[in-house]
């Protein structure tokens, strides 16, 4: 997760470029910045989405296959 200072600076960053611009090393800063937050966000969506698992009314196991190998090739990624 992306600290409470970078998400403040982001914030900030994005505030200031709608009134009064940003030169270019606020700019490529604030690039910066949003790609480590996305980057931040994809990681935690995964985490979450592996741990996930669907059930149709019957009580039968239906999880999608490319989420089952997804978790099985991250189970033997974080084993090593």
């Amino acid at each position: 997760m992306l600290s409470q200072d970078k998400i403040a600076r982001i914030n900030e960053l994005s505030q200031r470029a709608k009134t009064t611009g940003l030169s270019e090393s606020e700019s490529l800063e604030q690039h910066e910045l949003r790609e480590e937050y996305l980057q931040s966000f994809r990681s935690s969506f995964k985490d979450q989405l592996h741990s996930v698992k669907v059930v149709d009314p019957e009580g039968a196991d239906v999880t999608p296959d490319k989420l089952d190998r997804s978790k099985k090739e991250r189970k033997v990624y974080r084993s090593r």
